[in-house]
């Protein structure tokens, strides 16, 4: 079997392609290796990879339509995970035209390549982001998603309602998977477990936004990985034939789609994910308290039950664990 994954030298792509690996499976990764954060370290993962006749890295921006068709009619995937993006929230409201490229235009062209170039399962990534202004906790895949709060979630849910789409016309089985805060080794730059980290083993302030009061489902790294190769592993979504479509259910379909909340099922507040922080390097952080910003979530919190069910998903690595692995990895890679 060969998986084409997508964004592959980016923190999720990276991690899924060395697990692949591991179980000999052969693939085709493509990223454009972009300038959102300094490319040194989305090389060092590619590197990390190695040499292998099984793996095979190609230098492609997902919104070039005729380079993604050629790949597909080259390599003839039989499963695509994309996770090639444009993220962050904050990012999207300064730079809006890279979401739509690359979110909208990009995905597009994935799926008119999955359409030309049958596959047996598209697996793709979406976000917690898109229940936006749902205040009903936890977030259940059963609750509408119709008022995301920037520009990057807009993206996300577009993404899902395009899967659908695509997937109701013509019949290519989708998996959409709504991740929660991920972090761990080899993680983005931009993400608070990781400047957070940085700085307070620097010495310098860190900004800890709406006063702290935030409280997030952290995800692990090595769960989201387990989470798609469950997903892999488990027949692809087919059609419905007995879908009631008088009720109004958006995890209801009778297309080959399905979505799924991957998190860590335990929220923790961000004054007390700072506090673990600090007790594991040993220093105390500078905080510079600021008001909620634009686009953020207060509270993120996601029902797995039916991960739990339908995928057997359980994540295993609590925040401890999590934190300690991270900032382990962090020393050895900045050489701290």
């Amino acid at each position: 079997m060969k998986v084409l994954v997508t964004g592959v030298a980016g923190f999720v792509g990276f991690s899924v392609a060395k697990a692949l690996l591991e179980k000999d499976l052969s693939i085709v990764g493509i990223d454009n290796l972009s300038q959102y954060y300094d490319p040194t370290l989305k090389k060092a993962r590619l590197a990390s990879l190695g040499e292998r006749k099984r793996l095979q890295v190609l230098i492609v921006d997902i919104s070039d339509s005729a380079a993604v068709l050629d790949i597909f009619k080259t390599e003839r995937p039989d499963i695509v995970v994309h996770l090639a993006a444009q993220p962050g929230v904050r990012y999207s409201i300064s730079h809006p035209h890279s979401y739509i490229q690359s979110n909208i235009v990009g995905f597009l062209n994935i799926l008119e390549a999955c359409r030309t170039h049958p596959v047996k399962h598209l697996i793709y990534a979406s976000t917690s982001s898109v229940y936006g202004l749902n205040s009903k906790l936890p977030f259940s895949i059963h609750d509408h998603a119709s008022h995301p709060i920037s520009l990057y979630a807009a993206t996300k849910r577009s993404n899902e309602l395009m899967a659908h789409n695509y997937s109701h016309l013509f019949g290519i089985p989708s998996t959409g998977l709504r991740f929660f805060t991920v972090y761990g080794p080899w993680g983005r730059p931009d993400m608070s477990f990781f400047t957070f980290t940085k700085n307070i083993l620097a010495g310098e302030p860190i900004e800890v936004f709406n006063e702290g009061r935030h409280r997030r489902d952290f995800t692990y790294i090595d769960d989201v990985v387990d989470s798609i190769l469950k997903v892999i592993e488990t027949p692809p979504p087919a059609p419905n034939p007995d879908w009631d479509r008088t009720v109004a259910d958006p995890a209801s379909s009778s297309a080959a789609f399905k979505i799924y909340n991957i998190g860590g099922n335990k929220p923790v507040e961000l004054l007390k994910y700072i506090q673990q922080i600090e007790e594991r390097v040993g220093k105390k952080a500078i905080k510079l308290l600021k008001p909620l910003q634009p686009g953020d979530l207060e509270v993120t919190e996601a029902d797995i039950s039916e991960s739990k069910l339908e995928l057997g998903y359980s994540p295993r690595v609590p925040l401890e664990e999590g934190i300690s692995r991270f900032i382990h990895w962090y020393r050895g890679y900045y050489n701290i």
